[in-house]
């Protein structure tokens, strides 16, 4: 499995929905490993299924970011409910889109919905580094990069 960069069209286009089946069944466990291996190879933070070549509504996130705030690793069609009206600009950077970096303004919190790596209905409210990660992640699933949503 190798990273998906610009221009590759994957990244533009919104992923297919995963089936919550599958994900209990441990059909996609093979595919979460490797994202999982591939995102910490390159030293990221979170990898979505379009960015290791996938078109499928699914992401991960550093073990350690998820056990601080006590949330999954593995998320799957991900939907943001909520966004504070209170945001911030704040440096990022892509695993897309190597050597670029840009202030990205976003929510510091948010209502976050989804299903975890089992295929589990989850909704929690994320602040602070988690929340800047969901919505990096989620856009990509929707098929927006960080070049997108630079001001």
């Amino acid at each position: 499995m190798s990273l998906t960069r610009l221009p590759n069209k994957l990244l533009s286009s919104p992923c297919a929905l995963v089936d919550a089946k599958d994900l209990a069944s441990g059909k996609h466990d093979a595919l979460i490993a490797e994202m999982k291996e591939l995102m910490l190879k390159h030293k990221g933070i979170g990898l979505a299924g379009n960015q290791a070549g996938q078109g499928l509504s699914l992401f991960v996130i550093d073990e350690t970011i998820a056990q601080e705030y006590e949330v999954p690793s593995v998320f799957a069609n991900p939907e943001i409910t909520d966004y504070s009206r209170d945001t911030e600009p704040v440096e990022e950077g892509c695993l897309s889109i190597p050597g670029f970096w840009t202030p990205i303004r976003r929510s510091k919190k948010i209502m976050f919905k989804g299903l975890d790596g089992t295929g589990k209905k989850i909704k929690f409210r994320a602040r602070g580094l988690l929340a800047r990660v969901l919505q990096h992640e989620t856009d990509h699933l929707n098929g927006l990069t960080i070049k997108d949503r630079a001001e």
